[in-house]
């Protein structure tokens, strides 16, 4: 189907620049003169259609893809515990120690893994 699209549109447009570049005379005997001008246009114009790769596309389904991701530092949010020592205060009584738990953000690096990523569906307009 492709192929017979091509050739109805070789023949539209060498018989339109067979009209347009005759002018009148060419006109009047455009069968005659257009019908040998048609295969020297159909074969430079196949060898160099860049224009028809729209058939060509082909939907990819959104899915899952592993990734090598390299190892990287990367600044992450990590618990941090500090104990407090038990102390006596001036009036002579004992406090006990404790835990004491924060969050700080602090540069971690990561070592290189595989990781799943979602690919979203996308056309695919590749010249084959």
């Amino acid at each position: 189907m492709t192929t017979s699209m091509r050739v109805r549109r070789l023949v539209a447009g060498a018989a339109a620049s067979g009209l347009l570049a005759g002018g009148a005379a060419l006109g009047m005997s455009g069968t005659a003169t257009a019908a040998p001008a048609a295969p020297s246009i159909a074969t430079t114009t196949v060898a160099g259609d860049h224009h028809d790769h729209h058939d060509r596309c082909q939907w990819k389904h959104g899915h899952w893809e592993k990734k090598w991701v390299k190892g990287h530092w990367e600044k992450k949010r990590v618990l941090h515990k500090t104990w407090h020592q038990g102390h006596k205060d001036h009036h002579g009584k004992w406090h006990h120690g404790y835990w004491d738990e924060s969050h700080i953000y602090k540069w971690v690096y990561v070592p290189a893994h595989w990781e799943h990523v979602w690919v979203k569906g996308h056309w695919d307009c590749h010249h084959r």
